[in-house]
């Protein structure tokens, strides 16, 4: 289990992000820096509790028209080997001490407990609360536990999010720019294998819900 410090981090999380998101192609090119409040996300535990887990969801209020993000984000007591190009920063941690925060798309860690997740063998957590589960959060697999043996090394972004080739023939796609589904709209696509969905604060207060991730046979698409 997860323990959350409260403690100081230097710098935070979404400064580091200021600088990370713009560099992404699916970032929405802005005139100036982001402004990054946090709308919500959710944690994973790591087995080894080696490994900090967080999707985090923000939300760009730097342009006239709010544009959210998922970034999954792993926080780690030691450079993780190869994975320099997924590196976002490096944080000082009022308890833990240095800390190396990557793309959580690149981390066998994140990947490995995300296949869980959507398998059912593990639950979201809260992403301010130790030990307590985030039911907002949901998910679904079908056909055999697909995902468990997913690998980071074929992780690609393109302008709508990034994908990874997944076992027996399927692709899980992280939906990177989240945007409110309506009341109406199934969740999750009819050719999804497997799943997770979750929820978030707007500027004006609502909450919106929307898939991040999807399992899906064949060749990614960007609507799925």
């Amino acid at each position: 289990m997860a323990v959350i410090h409260r403690t100081v981090l230097e710098p935070t999380k979404l400064e580091l992000l200021t600088s990370w998101l713009p560099t992404r192609p699916w970032y929405a090119r802005g005139t100036g820096a982001p402004e990054l409040p946090k709308a919500g996300g959710f944690r994973l535990d790591d087995p080894e509790s080696e490994v900090g887990i967080e999707f985090l969801v923000v939300t760009d209020t730097s342009a006239g028209r709010p544009a959210t993000y998922l970034v999954p984000l792993t926080c780690r007591g030691a450079p993780l080997d190869g994975a320099e190009h997924a590196l976002v920063g490096i944080m000082e941690h009022g308890v833990l001490g240095r800390r190396w925060a990557y793309d959580g798309c690149h981390d066998p860690v994140l990947i490995a407990q995300l296949a869980a997740l959507i398998e059912g063998r593990v639950p979201a957590q809260d992403q301010n609360t130790s030990d307590v589960p985030d039911r907002e959060v949901t998910r679904s697999c079908t056909g055999g536990g697909a995902t468990s043996t997913g690998s980071v090394a074929g992780a690609t972004d393109d302008p709508q999010g990034t994908e990874l080739p997944a076992p027996q023939g399927t692709t899980l796609r992280l939906h990177r720019v989240p945007r409110p589904v309506p009341d109406n709209e199934p969740l999750p696509p009819s050719r999804a294998v497997g799943h997770v969905a979750g929820s978030w604060a707007l500027p004006d207060g609502s909450r919106a819900r929307e898939l991040f991730v999807v399992l899906h046979h064949g060749a990614s698409s960007a609507e799925d």
